[in-house]
């Protein structure tokens, strides 16, 4: 890894360097685009038939969007569901934002996070663990910065998984639930663009409490073990009834 960023900073350094101080706190703005039938098609237990009902009943729509928003510090992240509108409301689709927040504490190494899934509000609190990234050796530039690209597989949800993260923001956050990585994760494509989550705006900040959770939570409390259990048996449930498990989980 030592040997990569030398040869980064020979190839880059005017991307690398360009910052007189390393980012430390602020907020970003992701755009998250899911498509319809890429998600579909992900899916290897439905048959012909099933899919060309479901995408009948959904119409010729295949793509929609969201913002989502990061607040990011040396210490922690918080992640949610933005109030903003990626799109207009004129397509007859309703929505609301979900009960979706997200914390990593790195200073205590910690996850504390609310998630409504499966018409449940559960509250993850545990030790943080770090998923078993793959380095890899791509490059590209992500809302103006350069970017390493690491894999991660997800066995149950039959997902591939490529993230990139900053070289010049050394912190170990990143979007929806991903992390660990030596360096900001600005973006991350889940099975080949069925999901897109793209950096689009940073914003160099001091926070207040920008990071801190509701202090008022409703919901059942479980360990991060209890709460991959939940998705498993849902994902194997919805598997055998033959239809998509992420009409009650997100993708």
């Amino acid at each position: 890894m030592k040997n990569i960023l030398i040869a980064l900073i020979l190839l880059f350094p005017a991307a690398l360097l360009s910052q007189e101080q390393p980012l430390e706190e602020g907020v970003i703005r992701y755009l998250v685009t899911h498509n319809w039938s890429k998600k579909m098609a992900a899916i290897d237990y439905l048959s012909k038939q099933q899919r060309e009902r479901i995408a009948y009943m959904w119409g010729s729509r295949s793509e929609w969007k969201v913002f989502t928003t990061l607040y990011f510090s040396p210490t922690a992240t918080r992640y949610e569901d933005s109030e903003e509108r990626a799109e207009p409301d004129d397509e007859g689709y309703s929505w609301r934002k979900d009960v979706y927040q997200i914390k990593r504490d790195f200073e205590n190494n910690t996850v504390h996070d609310i998630i409504q899934m499966i018409g449940k509000t559960y509250i993850i609190e545990d030790t943080l663990s770090k998923p078993e990234w793959k380095i890899l050796n791509e490059l590209k530039e992500v809302a103006g910065h350069v970017c390493m690209s690491a894999s991660l597989a997800d066995t149950l949800k039959k997902q591939e998984i490529i993230a990139w993260f900053a070289l010049d923001i050394p912190l170990s956050g990143g979007p929806e639930r991903f992390c660990g990585l030596p360096g900001l994760i600005l973006e991350v494509d889940v099975n080949n663009g069925a999901m897109l989550i793209s950096a689009d705006r940073i914003t160099l900040q001091k926070l207040d409490k920008e990071l801190d959770l509701p202090k008022k939570q409703k919901g059942k409390k479980v360990t991060e073990a209890e709460y991959q259990e939940i998705v498993r048996k849902y994902v194997e449930e919805k598997t055998k009834a033959e239809e998509p498990w992420f009409w009650g989980l997100r993708y």
